[in-house]
């Protein structure tokens, strides 16, 4: 089981690789595509991260399960309302902000360090490097 979320977790990556190779490397509808692409892949993952603290909640009690829950939702929250800016380059960056919110709030709130947490941090500092590719390409090339 260990490689296969290992083998899922960097597949994910690729969306993210592709969407922001295509803001440096494509034009018109192609590279319009790219742009919204990455920004709806990132809200999607980024609530598929939020539903993972809304699963792992269930197995807290008390104030560590609320907080977890209102974290998750607050996330989602977060993320959509960065979609909503209607513009790329500050939904990108908020959205890299709340990608790495969410990393810190796991390591935080958990004293597990083993593959996964490892695995975690190596994937979302690839993620927000993407962001920032995404970003740079967007401001080079004039969308932004």
């Amino acid at each position: 089981m260990t490689r296969l979320v290992t083998a899922l977790g960097y597949a994910g990556l690729i969306p993210f690789a592709v969407s922001a190779a295509g803001i440096w490397l494509l034009q018109d509808y192609l590279r319009a595509l790219s742009q919204q692409g990455f920004i709806v892949y990132s809200l999607a993952i980024l609530c598929f991260m939020a539903g993972s603290l809304w699963g792992t909640a269930q197995r807290r009690v008390g104030g560590d399960k609320a907080l977890r829950l209102l974290v998750s939702n607050g996330l989602v929250l977060f993320a959509v309302c960065s979609v909503l800016t209607a513009q790329a380059l500050i939904a990108a960056g908020l959205l890299a902000l709340a990608h790495l919110a969410t990393l810190w709030y796991e390591r935080g709130s958990s004293t597990d360090r083993g593959w996964y947490s490892r695995m975690r941090v190596q994937l979302t500092l690839l993620v927000v490097a993407l962001h920032i590719a995404y970003i740079a390409g967007l401001i080079v090339r004039g969308s932004a």
